[in-house]
């Protein structure tokens, strides 16, 4: 199967990363949200983000004009039907993606293939809330897609080699490097990362160290480019939580205990960079 046209649901940070990433490598692109503002929030990234590749001198001026115009917004699914593959990016909800990709399935032509941006959510389970299982798949970007090279590329138990090769071949195309992961929660990143994250909570929270300092040490003795915490606040606390209640459902193994403290800044509404304050202030 040729991609010529991909749907995104969500234009957010990561449906408007898919997008972009999409539309500059001369894909065209649907994105969908529930509102003309999202939608049109979510084009201006969008072009914010070309702005800042033209002043490093990595495109042209031409080059944003052409990605642009390959991007179509729509608050309807049906502007969706010309695609060949649809990525749902919605919020890392498992009721509203299951409504989401029913909507799709009952919407889009048989041969269409669909793909979750899910973190945490079982590719199996979600594939069994469709008709075509066997065309369903997990394609987990990272943020900010832009600049990300990895894609998680999940199987699901029905997933069709097909499918599988045509989103495998769908990432290459966008710069990307795939790895194929079998289904299981947190699949391979987040099942080491998020725990990670989580355990930075609870050093903080006993006051073992300060963040700065907790970000320092990791930064400075494990080689990371970037702190736990700090990182928590840019992927977004609720995310994290949301995807440690999922290991802990689904394991139902103590260690995957999210730590007090990070459910009750969630529960404070600070949840990282996009409300302006997380475990550090912005």
């Amino acid at each position: 199967m040729t991609i010529t046209t991909v749907g995104i649901i969500g234009a957010g940070t990561m449906g408007n990363g898919i997008a972009q990433a999409c539309a500059v490598s001369g894909i065209n692109v649907v994105m969908v949200d529930i509102s003309e503002a999202a939608v049109q929030k979510g084009l201006a990234t969008v072009a914010g983000s070309l702005d800042r590749l033209i002043k490093k001198e990595k495109i042209t001026e031409a080059d944003k004009a052409a990605a642009l115009a390959r991007i179509q917004t729509s608050i309807r699914y049906e502007d969706l039907k010309p695609a060949q593959l649809v990525i749902e990016a919605a919020t890392e909800n498992d009721a509203l993606k299951v409504k989401i990709l029913q909507q799709l399935d009952a919407l889009l032509g048989e041969d269409v293939l669909i793909a979750t941006n899910t973190s945490s959510i079982s590719i199996t389970r979600l594939a069994a809330a469709t008709r075509r299982a066997d065309k369903f798949i997990g394609m987990h970007f990272f943020n900010p897609v832009p600049m990300m090279a990895l894609v998680e590329i999940i199987v699901g138990l029905q997933t069709s080699d097909a499918t599988h090769d045509a989103v495998q071949a769908l990432a290459r195309r966008l710069g990307k490097t795939p790895i194929t992961v079998k289904n299981a929660p947190g699949f391979v990143v987040n099942r080491i990362l998020i725990p990670m994250i989580n355990e930075a909570f609870f050093v903080l929270a006993e006051g073992v160290a300060t963040a700065e300092d907790i970000d320092a040490g990791m930064k400075l003795g494990c080689n990371q480019p970037i702190g736990p915490l700090a990182l928590a606040d840019m992927i977004g606390l609720d995310v994290c939580l949301a995807v440690m209640e999922v290991f802990l459902e689904e394991f139902g193994d103590g260690k995957y205990r999210p730590c007090p403290l990070l459910k009750e800044m969630v529960a404070a509404g600070r949840l990282g960079r996009k409300t302006g304050q997380g475990v550090y202030s912005y």
